[in-house]
């Protein structure tokens, strides 16, 4: 009767409980829905068309990722719930369950990983600079005096200050709250340059009234992998969104969604932004890895 007692005294603890963070699978199952954090101007990786639609690279890898778990808890139906997120809230809502699985275009880093995980490097980005076509700016060096946007939350500024060709150059800063209110900084002549990811600038050149008055330009400042964010401490979901991923990665169908979103015409446009996959992504396509970019640096 103790024993008896004592479990049922157990189970209504436990239910009691708010649901652990390593219990996604479970409340995916038990809901049949799931929140998929989304960005509103992340390039081609993850953007809006308006009206709650929300696509891009990263979006539709993420789709194919939530079909197979919804085949592997034998779902017939699974009800996807976007959640737009910003470069300063995204880490918060995927610590705290607001969302599930973080589809945009955030850095995989060391510091990350003590509050968020990380499936598999499925793009690697350079750190570049935009500009307008005619300012006559071609390098870093020549930042010099000049006003620099980047998105607040990020991490470009800080790339652009350690960099070894930024000794000694002296800019001003400006933060747009996301990347499109940052382009909107240069577009509108408020800055002098833009930093951030290339596919980000490329994308948001893409879409700007006159795509040609922009050009990427200058070394770049960081190599870094970019991968879709879970929640900590969650192992059996996150080998379920990397077996996904690194089944695509074999069978080759995350290269021909590359080519889908960066090579071909992409809405709202119909622009290309023709960014072939660099030699870094590609290699972690055929080595499937969730390293930190401080591993790369190390290279």
């Amino acid at each position: 009767m103790k024993t008896l007692l004592a479990a049922a005294l157990a189970a209504a603890t436990l239910a009691a409980l708010p649901a652990h963070a390593e219990d996604t699978l479970a409340k995916i199952k038990s809901t049949g829905t799931v929140t998929m954090g989304v960005r509103e101007s992340s390039g081609a990786l993850s953007y809006t068309l308006g009206d709650g639609k929300y696509v891009g690279f990263h979006v539709e890898v993420c789709h194919r990722v939530l079909a197979d778990i919804q085949k592997q808890l034998g779902l017939a139906k699974l009800d996807i719930k976007y959640q737009p997120v910003t470069s300063q809230n995204r880490i918060p809502l995927v610590a705290n369950g607001t969302v599930d699985i973080e589809c945009g275009s955030t850095t995989n880093s060391a510091v990350r990983q003590k509050e968020a995980a990380f499936a598999v490097t499925t793009y690697v980005e350079e750190v570049r600079i935009a500009v307008r076509a005619n300012s006559g700016i071609t390098s870093i060096a020549q930042l010099n005096g000049k006003t620099v946007a980047t998105t607040t939350g990020t991490t470009s500024v800080q790339l652009l200050r350690k960099n070894e060709r930024a000794k000694g150059i002296d800019f001003k800063e400006l933060y747009g709250k996301d990347h499109s209110d940052s382009f909107l900084l240069l577009e509108s002549g408020r800055a002098d340059a833009f930093v951030m990811d290339g596919q980000i600038l490329a994308g948001n050149i893409a879409k700007a009234k006159h795509p040609a008055d922009f050009k990427i330009v200058g070394e770049p400042l960081s190599v870094e992998p970019i991968a879709i964010m879970l929640r900590k401490d969650d192992p059996t979901f996150k080998k379920a969104v990397d077996d996904s991923i690194i089944a695509m990665m074999k069978s080759g169908e995350i290269a021909k969604l590359y080519d889908k979103w960066f090579m071909q015409p992409i809405p709202p446009t119909n622009t290309a932004l023709n960014l072939p996959a660099s030699e870094a992504t590609k290699y972690a396509w055929a080595h499937p890895n969730d390293k930190p970019v401080e591993d790369y640096e190390k290279k």
